[in-house]
C-alpha cells in the first residue's frame, strides 16, 4: 500500500503534475495551470508545436520536451530519472485533461511506481463538459474514448456493451461518425443520443435526438471539425415491457402483414423489444 500526501510531507523527489489544457476556447485555461506550467523545470507535451502556441499566449517560457505515443516508453526513463532528481515536471496534452487518450497514464504508472508525488489539476474535459450539457443522464456514465475503426469490430464491440445501463460517451472522426451510428443503430436500437461537435468554439453545436434521426441530419449536413458522442444507456423501462399489448401485437400484425410467418413475427418483435417470446405468443393466439 502507498499513501501519498500531496502537500504535507516533503520529499526529495520532484512532482509529475498534469496539466489539463483547454479543448477549444484559450479562456478556459485556468489561473493555477498557468501558474504551475510557469514553474515547473520541464514541461512533456504530446505536440510542442500545439503547446507551444498556448505557452505563447500566457507568456510562458518554461522549456518542453516532445512526449507522444510513439516515444513514450523511450522518453519515460528519463523523464523519471529527472523527477527523481528533485526537478518538476509538467505533463500536457494536445487538449483537455492527461492521461485520456494520450501516454499520460504510462508516465503516471512509472511515477507511482517510484513514490514519486503525481497532481492533477483540474479542468477541461470534452466528455464530461458535453455530458452534462447532452440532457441524457449524467450519472451512471461509462468513457470509452475512440472506438475500433473497423466495422466487424465496432459491432462486437456494441454487442458487448448493448446491455450496460450506464449513458456511454464516444469520441470520433467526423468522417467515420455516420458509420459508426450506422453500426450502433444496428446494435442498440433506436436509442436518444447527442452528438456534440466543437465543444467550446465558435460553431459549437449539439445535435439531440433519436440515432434515426441524427443520421438522418447528418446526410444533409456532414459534421466537421471535433466530433463526440452521446448514447443513452439500456433500459429495462424503455423496452416493450412497458408498451401496450396492443402495440407489441401491432408490431407482429405488421410483419405478418410484410410477408413473415407468425411464430418468426412474434419471435422478432420479442427479441426486439426485450419482451418475453412465449408471453407475447400467448397474447397473440388469444386474440387471432
Amino acid at each position: 500500500m502507498q499513501v501519498q500526501k500531496s502537500f504535507k510531507d516533503k520529499t526529495a523527489y520532484g512532482t509529475l503534475y498534469l496539466v489539463p489544457t483547454p479543448i477549444g476556447n484559450l479562456s478556459d485555461m485556468t489561473y493555477r495551470s498557468v501558474e504551475t506550467l510557469k514553474t515547473v523545470d520541464l514541461i512533456a507535451a504530446e505536440d510542442t508545436r500545439n503547446t507551444g502556441l498556448l505557452l505563447k499566449h500566457f507568456n510562458i517560457s518554461t522549456r518542453q520536451l516532445s512526449f507522444h505515443e510513439h516515444n513514450a516508453f523511450e522518453k519515460i526513463p528519463d523523464l523519471i530519472s529527472w523527477l527523481k532528481e528533485g526537478k518538476s515536471l509538467a505533463q500536457v496534452s494536445d487538449a483537455g485533461m492527461p492521461s485520456i487518450s494520450d501516454p499520460g497514464h504510462d508516465l503516471v504508472k512509472a511515477a507511482v511506481a517510484e513514490s514519486i508525488p503525481v497532481v492533477a489539476l483540474p479542468g477541461a474535459s470534452a466528455g464530461i463538459t458535453a455530458l452534462i450539457a447532452s440532457g441524457l443522464a449524467p450519472q451512471p456514465h461509462i468513457f470509452y474514448g475512440f472506438l475500433p475503426r473497423k466495422s466487424g469490430q465496432q459491432r462486437s464491440f456494441f454487442e458487448e456493451k448493448k446491455y450496460y445501463p450506464e449513458t456511454q460517451i464516444f469520441y470520433e472522426s467526423p468522417y467515420r461518425v455516420k458509420d459508426t451510428l450506422t453500426n450502433m443503430l444496428a446494435i442498440y436500437g433506436d436509442r436518444q443520443a447527442v452528438l456534440v461537435r466543437e465543444l467550446t468554439k465558435l460553431y459549437e453545436e449539439y445535435q439531440r435526438g433519436h440515432l434515426t434521426e441524427l443520421l438522418a441530419y447528418i446526410v444533409e449536413n456532414p459534421p466537421k471539425g471535433e466530433c463526440l458522442f452521446i448514447v443513452s444507456g439500456y433500459e429495462e423501462k424503455e423496452q416493450s415491457k412497458e408498451l401496450s399489448e396492443q402495440e407489441l401485437l401491432r408490431q407482429v400484425q405488421h410483419l405478418i402483414d410484410q410477408g413473415s410467418k407468425p411464430n418468426q413475427a412474434i419471435k422478432k418483435v420479442a427479441k426486439d423489444n426485450g419482451f418475453n417470446r412465449q408471453e407475447l405468443y400467448q397474447l397473440y393466439h388469444e386474440l387471432y
